[in-house]
């Protein structure tokens, strides 16, 4: 009681940020806020509303997209706290949820936390050091990981003053980091930080989510850092465990969980109710939610399997989110159904091929010969395909997720269509197979992927990739074809994520590069501009340029558009060569005027939906104009040139041949 004391005097404000549904680019966001996810039983949301009752907090505000109300009904009971729900679209930005939640009584101190925290400081400390410190705002941070001293990743946790509220603009979207803070210091006022004494376990994606999870299991169980060492009793385990099973670290295994026979879980994992790890399965550091399933010799690595996901038999999951396709508790024998309707639809397929077949020309049906070699080659190409599975799993899921690479799931198809409209041309290029060197780079290609697979290097095992297709090309077509496919097999390389360093050394200079040309376009056609960092001031409109518009999504999608005009067109190497170097240039201005003009349009159109509606078109219309800068420069390149005439012989006069005489 005597530690609550402070909290009694002050009038504290506390805000919750839930956030929306699609938060992040994780897929268990876009069917469940991350304040939602459970940490061991319990959503993280419960644990710090939970937290914040047993702090002497008395009233808290929980803003999300969505009604939450289920999830906090649980903490109002025997009114230890009083929970007000705020419902909005969340287009204002954390600032602008953070002004709604507050209204016209801000208190004596607003405390902001983030929803999803799996150990929540004590707030007195925390309440202690910013009133001492007398700070507008003080923020926190996780502990270093080699100084534990030193501010670490942010804690996701705000202590300010009520004035600080005036700072925030009445509309459009205002972040804390970039859009509070930056407007705080500017109008001179105190920003510092704290660092934890112990990291909070905050976390946004997948990988965050398992690391707050193992940290709750380690403060709660123990020998999470040597899970090999303490095999033993799991926690309060209500589940079925058969007597082969091996259990080892900190596992927490819920109500009427099933682990199978021969079955092993290492630990930090939670095996959530009604989830079964099936015969033979190995888990290590993952997450079962409610009702997930594993078939038998399945392999679960650093991974979270959604609420009633059910992996088929020897699935191998390294380190993704395997989302159900139905509601919990409907999976039933999913698997099963879906191997019979696949066996019937390749039966019917194959009857329907079959009558096509024997309908077609006798010009237009293969030899025998012919179907031995296609077959082969398709016997080869299922091999890589089966092989490098787990590979194209992992970049579809890239794809899908990640902005920046989404145009990778269409390169396949265009490098396929590209080499379709060259058939007329590798008609007449001679089949000479090249087994040893096929051979060779084949094996250079394994060895590429295995160091990756050792070194844990992604970018080589997919690097690997395009290498064996090489190989494949050389076993089957020879040096001919490989030289009038080497294009193509380039433009394959466009579907492959960079690596991560090269991504992170670029991001930050491309976001300043936006930042900078968009200041210098405003202050060209006569705006006065003010910039602080990624921030730009015109007049009373604060517009934010965070990472994701830095352009690397338009470079990455307009230099694939470029590289297949490139291929497809009937150009002069030079030309063609041009054509892929401004593709560079042009991404970049495209990307400054989408800038641009959604800075003007900031100031002139208010409210949120407009906002979000002309910023999202812009980066629509952006790829037309693109399209149309490369068709200009290729008309321009046309006219550059001149092309030699075909100069065609004319007679301008004939001898004709003398007649001899008839005697």
């Amino acid at each position: 009681m005597e530690e609550n004391l402070l909290l009694e005097k002050l009038d504290i404000r506390t805000v919750v940020l839930v956030g929306r549904q699609d938060f992040g680019r994780c897929p268990l966001g876009t069917r469940l806020p991350a304040a939602l996810w459970p940490i061991a039983g319990k959503p993280a949301l419960e644990r710090l509303l939970d937290h914040l009752a047993d702090e002497g907090i008395r009233s808290a505000v929980v803003c999300c997209e969505s009604d939450v109300s289920a999830y906090v009904e649980p903490v109002c009971r025997g009114g230890r706290l009083e929970v007000a729900v705020v419902t909005e679209d969340l287009t204002g930005g954390t600032a602008g949820c953070l002004r709604d939640a507050v209204g016209s009584d801000p208190g004596d101190l607003i405390v902001v936390f983030s929803g999803g925290i799996a150990l929540p400081p004590p707030l007195r400390s925390l309440v202690e050091s910013h009133c001492a410190d007398g700070s507008d705002m003080t923020v926190a941070f996780n502990p270093g990981r080699l100084d534990a001293s030193a501010p670490g990743s942010p804690a996701e946790i705000y202590l300010c003053k009520p004035d600080v509220l005036r700072l925030i603009p009445a509309g459009g979207y205002s972040d804390i980091k970039e859009g509070l803070i930056p407007s705080i210091l500017r109008a001179g006022g105190v920003v510092r930080p704290v660092v934890l004494p112990r990291d909070v376990g905050s976390f946004h994606d997948r990988a965050g989510y398992l690391h707050a999870v193992s940290m709750h299991l380690a403060q709660n169980v123990g020998c999470a850092d040597d899970p090999m060492g303490c095999e033993g009793s799991p926690i309060a385990s209500q589940g079925s465990i058969h007597p082969s099973a091996r259990v080892f670290g900190a596992v927490e295994i819920g109500e009427d969980a099933e682990i199978a026979q021969g079955a092993v879980v290492v630990g930090p994992a939670v095996i959530g109710p009604r989830a079964v790890v099936g015969r033979d399965s190995v888990v290590v550091r993952s997450v079962l939610w409610d009702a997930a399933q594993t078939g038998h010799r399945c392999e679960l690595f650093e991974s979270v399997l959604d609420g009633g996901a059910v992996l088929p038999d020897r699935a191998v999951v390294r380190e993704r989110t395997v989302v159900s396709e139905r509601p919990n508790g409907s999976a039933g024998q999913g698997p099963a159904h879906r191997r019979d309707a696949w066996r019937r639809m390749g039966e019917r397929i194959s009857e329907r091929v079959e009558s096509v077949t024997n309908g077609l020309p006798a010009w237009a049906r293969l030899s025998a010969k012919e179907m031995g070699y296609l077959a082969g080659g398709a016997a080869i190409l299922a091999a890589l395909l089966w092989s490098y599975w787990p590979t194209f799993v992992d970049l579809y899921g890239i794809w899908r997720r990640n902005d920046e690479y989404s145009a990778g799931l269409l390169v396949p198809v265009l490098a396929a269509y590209i080499i379709w409209s060259w058939r007329r041309d590798l008609e007449r290029v001679p089949v000479r197979p090249a087994v040893v060197a096929g051979i060779i780079v084949f094996v250079m290609a394994q060895v590429i992927r295995g160091l990756g697979l050792f070194l844990m290097f992604r970018s080589a095992e997919r690097l690997s990739i395009i290498l064996s297709v090489v190989a494949i090309t050389l076993l089957l077509l020879g040096w001919a074809f490989l030289r009038k496919l080497a294009p193509a097999w380039l433009f394959l390389c466009l579907m492959l994520p960079w690596p991560n360093r090269a991504q992170a050394a670029l991001a930050l200079p491309l976001q300043r590069w936006a930042t900078t040309s968009a200041v210098f376009c405003l202050e060209l056609v006569g705006y006065e501009v003010g910039r602080d960092g990624n921030i730009i001031t015109i007049g009373d409109t604060t517009v934010a340029v965070a990472e994701a518009c830095n352009g690397l999504r338009m470079i990455t999608a307009f230099i694939v558009i470029s590289a297949l005009v490139v291929l497809l067109v009937r150009r002069p190497w030079w030309e063609k060569l041009l054509v892929l170097l401004s593709s560079l240039p042009i991404a970049l201005l495209c990307n400054t005027l989408r800038l641009t003009a959604t800075a003007v349009a900031f100031m002139y159109f208010k409210g949120e939906h407009v906002e979000k509606a002309f910023h999202d078109f812009g980066g629509y219309a952006m790829m037309p104009l693109a399209l149309a800068m490369v068709v200009g420069e290729l008309w321009f390149l046309r006219r550059l040139t001149t092309p030699p005439s075909v100069v065609s012989p004319t007679v301008i006069a004939r001898r004709e041949p003398r007649q001899m005489p008839q005697s």
